[in-house]
């Protein structure tokens, strides 16, 4: 295989995918040759064109309902479904046949992401596929339209980096891998999106970003897209002379953005319309929310303009005259997201969680607390003390603060493409410094922000080959492994569990520790079960570290998995002595290797999906 002339950056969104790329042979040092691909997709049967954003939709027609040559590509013969503008199209006037969130379910623990389960209203008659097909259709699809553009330089010789939510588990990063490799991807990397678009601000700066920033600086990345809010913070170091820009803490995934605001909206405009005494099915309600996606896209982004006309389809022979006709006003919509999803709130705010009821409909985990600004200043709380130990920060942290200052916001996601919840998130932030006596936080400029992420991921590949600047971080959590104490069996009474550190906070990608001071028992041929946990607030505790207590806000349980180790020749029930060794990935996910003591026997265990108990478990 020859050496790759670009590094591909590729934003697998929830409503929108981008490719980027970086041209290596034309760039040196900070000064890079960037690309965006033009998609070639369908926008109408038999119509193709190439646009920038690939949409995040997969229709899938009936068999009689499109004719010879309607879903033919330009490197293909005719395909089963579409992908792109015309599904988005399509499917908004027959919901039922259209995937849509399939990021959003791909970190659905809750379901079987390998069943076909999406559309996930679809009647029996309409074919359904899993998230993990609809992610990877997504990503083959773009694979195809670079080989179709780019035959001298095919995909599988490139180095490509796909972005991936900060706040995804590793079974999340994991399945996004398994769909790129699907898709015929070869030189793998996945990048956090928050980094990806702070490595765009870093690269359009051409260098100013040392001008821009300066030791003791916190910036704060606020990412809110079609799926997900996603908050990243950033602190900016000197050492030896030189900035330094490390990765110092990730919020929560919550799931919760565009796709939330669509669906009140829709709501909004239902109430109207029953005012008026029209009652809309539950697929009209489908309908109508892509309708109000497309009104709010247009009453946010232009100014002078005040409605949106509304058509919610009906069905029958009477397609069109039933149609029914309605408006979403600027108004409405100012009031709805501003109130509803950005409010203004103190920085003592938190999320708010209800009892849930013991039965539910299979669908999403939407975050129960809409209001982003609360999300962020439990953030904000949660981390107040990350910077206390930061090596070459500069500034020492206030004692009397109630939350991590930052003094800096770089705003990513087709959400802030309205100046209005721009101004709303940056002005509820700083009545917060304000309160504290802090100076206000400063806006950094950013540029496109549908292709931000792809841009700023074809730059990570750059840097990952020795030139730009590289974002410190690596993993931005501590894992843990629950480890059972041994004692004597007590009626009524479970073995107090500890937590064993398998890696610290910060641990970079593509490395290993071996815990090798300490020996454990490893149970074979039997099913045990093993319990992860991860913490974004203990940052103290190196590998090794083995927990007897921790307050519930400390540590969080990822999973309670399940499995047989392999016995290989020994009795069910075993206990073989083992030492442990810990792998950070270059996908992002956590290996954990048992290695039998006197022997070359070893047990690799990963956070990984798999298999349907949850990890993937070998002796090798």
């Amino acid at each position: 295989m020859s050496a790759p002339r670009y590094t591909i950056g590729i934003d697998l969104g929830t409503t929108h995918c981008a490719l980027a790329y970086v041209d290596l042979a034309a760039s040196d040092g900070e000064t890079t040759s960037y690309g965006v691909l033009d998609v070639p997709q369908l926008t109408a049967p038999g119509a193709v064109e190439s646009l920038p954003l690939l949409p995040s939709f997969l229709y899938l027609p009936h068999p009689d309902e499109l004719t010879a040559g309607d879903l033919q590509l330009p490197w293909s013969g005719d395909t089963a479904c579409a992908v792109g503008e015309f599904a988005r199209s399509r499917g908004a006037q027959t919901p039922i046949r259209l995937v849509s969130s399939a990021k959003s379910w791909l970190c659905h623990a809750g379901v079987d992401r390998r069943a076909a389960i999406l559309p996930s209203d679809a009647p029996p008659e309409v074919v359904r596929v899993s998230p993990l097909e609809a992610s990877t259709r997504y990503l083959a699809h773009l694979r195809q339209a670079w080989d179709a553009a780019h035959p001298e330089a095919p995909f599988v010789e490139q180095d490509i980096t796909v972005t991936i939510p900060a706040s995804f588990d590793p079974a999340a990063r994991e399945l996004t891998a398994e769909a790129a490799h699907a898709a015929g991807f070869v030189n793998l990397t996945l990048l956090e999106e928050p980094q990806a678009a702070l490595y765009h601000w870093i690269q359009a700066s051409e260098g100013r970003w040392r001008k821009a920033v300066k030791p003791g600086d916190i910036i704060l990345v606020v990412d809110v897209g079609g799926g997900t809010s996603d908050f990243s913070l950033m602190a900016v170091l000197e050492r030896e002379g030189n900035l330094e820009l490390h990765r110092i803490a990730v919020g929560d995934h919550i799931l919760l953005g565009g796709d939330n605001m669509d669906l009140t909206l829709a709501h909004v405009v239902a109430r109207k319309l029953a005012a008026d005494g029209k009652t809309l099915d539950p697929w009209q309600m489908r309908a109508l929310g892509y309708a109000c996606r497309s009104a709010k896209e247009s009453l946010l982004s232009d100014t002078d303009l005040q409605t949106q006309p509304i058509v919610v389809p009906s069905r029958g022979s009477k397609l069109i005259g039933g149609s029914i006709r309605t408006e979403l006003t600027r108004a409405e919509v100012h009031a709805t997201i501003l109130e509803g999803f950005f409010p203004k709130v103190d920085a003592a705010a938190r999320p708010v969680s209800r009892t849930r009821s013991g039965l539910t409909q299979l669908g999403l985990p939407y975050a129960q607390d809409a209001g982003v600004t609360r999300h962020l200043a439990a953030l904000l709380g949660r981390q107040v003390a990350a910077t206390t130990e930061l090596d070459g920060f500069g500034r020492a942290p206030n004692a009397q603060a109630s939350f991590l200052h930052p003094t800096a916001v770089l705003f990513n996601g087709g959400v802030f493409k309205s100046a209005v919840l721009t101004e709303r998130t940056l002005a509820t932030l700083n009545t917060w410094l304000n309160a504290e006596n802090a100076a206000p936080a400063r806006m950094l400029d950013g540029s496109d922000l549908d292709l931000a992420v792809a841009r700023g991921a074809a730059y990570y590949g750059y840097v990952r080959r020795g030139q730009g600047v590289r974002i410190r971080g690596g993993t931005a959590r501590a894992y843990y492994v629950g480890v059972e104490s041994s004692m004597p069996a007590i009626p009524g009474v479970e073995p107090p569990l500890q937590a064993l550190c398998l890696a610290p906070f910060g641990m970079e990608e593509g490395t290993e520790l071996d815990l090798q001071a300490q020996e454990f028992g490893l149970i074979v041929g039997a099913l045990v079960q093993l319990r992860f946990f991860g913490s974004s607030v203990r940052r103290q505790d190196q590998v090794g570290t083995l927990l007897d207590f921790w307050q519930p806000e400390e540590l969080q349980e990822l999973g309670d998995i399940q499995v047989t180790l392999p016995a290989e020749g020994r009795k069910p029930g075993d206990v073989v002595q083992v030492r442990l060794r810990a792998t950070a990935t270059e996908t992002g996910t956590l290996e954990l290797t048992a290695q039998a003591i006197g022997s070359n026997e070893h047990w690799r265990v990963e956070f990984d999906v798999r298999i349907p108990d949850g990890v993937t478990a070998s002796p090798q």
